[in-house]
């Protein structure tokens, strides 16, 4: 080898190792911001630093014209709207609380004459919190008898009828059971601690039991709701779906230690029957969604994972605040460098797209197709040329590179949603709608067995549909327990639609 040679192999060899450096660099500062940074995607939180082609009103604007000089703000006070209060109350029983004399003290100090009332003056409103109250229901059972029958000699009785209890042979109670399932589905409130604040109100009441009570009346009561919905949802033309992991100890043949998943599927936006349902599966094989889809016909809204692909017969659409995500991942510390020029760059033509659908909320249908092709088509059509010209320029590997490669390699599917006007540009009415679980998780940490995994999936499912349907879910779930035991839909199924969340009367009770 020449030393030209060896020199230029020197050479290449100090550039692969400056952009190790830069990688490792850049994967530091990644993992430091998601142990440390702000979680926020949000543009502000972001504090880019930089201009766009789509900023020209702003750059160009003066300032001084329009806003006052912060300078001369002296001091603030958060200002105050007429009726807001009286807004914030008008829900609420009002009790009024008349403070006078006392008998005694009704006499002139003066003359020694009795006083008489001559006017009462409003002086301030109070919330009292009223703590919770157990009460212990002894149902006794009246008997009734024909004396005329009787003296006849043809004996005829009557029993009166008794409410079916939600569980049998048990001491739960309808209010009981929507309680505890509200405090830990709507509250997230481990059992544990539920267990603790039964124990306060003088009820020994084991979280064993809890877990039983949930178990037994979402598999009666519930199931049977959730199962009518699947296949309410599977006749829609949108759906959204999403996944994300659990730990299930006692699964059969598996480590404690081992990832679960909890899949979600919900109904679009503009459906007429808002849908959100839970299911618990050992794994994230595509298999799960392909069964549980199985029938549906047409737009289903996803991020990426390939799993989605075995189900057969729909459009893909795939979600721009995931791909959003991508450059946001790719900020580094370091806001002036070219690699944070690039990758705020991509966020801005994100933020653009999502500024524009705003602008389309109120547009259905066609007329929404035809407005985003006008306005969003021509950024789009920027946006992929940026990125093309961008593809063989950034260091491999890195989080620019990856936002790049993640948005060729699925530029159809993220161009999908202009197909129809009722499609979604993101994922984020799912992943909304998974948030409360998520949450629930960082209390409760893991589901002791396949069984309670599979009710937790069950009441989720009821609860986060009841919220979408602008139902109270703790009402609901009340609502459900005392009055669907006792009737007969397993042999007359269409007695189900009497209890399903959009229901007229539900919606008049439950609210």
């Amino acid at each position: 080898m020449s030393e030209k040679e060896r020199i230029k192999e020197l050479e290449n060899h100090i550039v692969g190792l400056e952009q190790e450096i830069e990688r490792l660099h850049e994967t530091v500062a990644y993992l430091t911001k998601k142990l440390f940074g702000s979680r926020s995607e949000k543009t502000s939180a972001l504090n880019l630093g930089l201009m766009s082609l789509f900023d020209e009103a702003e750059r160009e604007a003066d300032p001084k014209a329009s806003e006052p000089d912060l300078q001369q703000v002296t001091n603030y006070r958060r200002k105050k709207f007429k009726g807001q209060r009286e807004e914030l109350l008008k829900d609420i029983p009002h009790t009024k609380r008349l403070c006078t004399l006392t008998e005694e003290d009704r006499f002139c100090e003066k003359c020694n004459t009795a006083l008489v009332s001559v006017g009462e003056e409003f002086i301030r409103t109070e919330i009292e919190f009223i703590p919770a109250e157990i009460r212990v229901i002894d149902y006794y059972r009246e008997t009734f008898e024909c004396r005329s029958c009787r003296k006849a000699g043809a004996s005829y009785m009557e029993k009166s009828p008794m409410p079916y209890p939600v569980i049998q042979h048990s001491m739960a109670s309808p209010t009981t059971v929507a309680w505890i399932m509200q405090q830990k589905y709507v509250n997230a409130m481990p059992l544990y601690r539920q267990e603790k604040e039964w124990k306060t109100l003088g009820v020994a009441l084991s979280r064993a039991t809890m877990a039983n009570w949930i178990i037994a009346s979402s598999r009666d009561w519930l199931m049977p709701l959730v199962n009518r919905m699947h296949e309410v949802l599977l006749t829609e033309r949108y759906l959204h779906a999403d996944e994300t992991p659990i730990q299930v100890m006692q699964e059969v043949g598996r480590k404690n230690t081992t990832s679960s998943y909890m899949w979600i599927y919900s109904s679009g936006q503009y459906s007429q029957y808002p849908i959100r349902i839970f299911e618990y599966q050992p794994g994230r094989s595509g298999s799960y969604p392909q069964k549980f889809l199985k029938g549906f016909q047409g737009f289903l809204h996803s991020d990426a994972y390939s799993g989605y692909n075995k189900v057969h017969g729909v459009t893909r659409c795939f979600c721009w605040a995931h791909l959003r995500r991508y450059f946001v991942e790719a900020l580094p510390k370091d806001t002036k460098s070219p690699s944070a020029t690039f990758a705020s760059q991509g966020i801005t033509y994100c933020n653009k797209l999502f500024e524009i659908e705003r602008t389309l909320t109120d547009l259905r249908g066609e007329k929404r197709k035809i407005a985003r092709l006008k306005q969003e088509k021509p950024v789009l059509d920027v946006f992929w040329a940026w990125v093309e010209s961008a593809r063989d320029t950034l260091l491999p590997k890195s989080k620019s590179a990856e936002a790049v490669h993640y948005a060729l390699n699925h530029k159809k599917e993220l161009m999908n949603y202009l197909l129809d006007g009722n499609c979604a540009i993101s994922n984020n009415l799912i992943e909304n709608s998974i948030r409360p679980f998520t949450v629930g998780r960082r209390n409760w940490l893991f589901s002791g067995s396949p069984r309670g995994a599979a009710a937790s999936a069950i009441v989720y499912s009821i609860v986060e549909t009841a919220k979408v349907n602008g139902l109270n879910p703790y009402k609901y779930l009340k609502f459900v327990f005392s009055e669907l035991p006792g009737v007969q839909f397993e042999q007359h199924p269409e007695f189900l639609e009497d209890y399903l969340p959009w229901n007229n009367e539900v919606q008049q009770l439950c609210k």
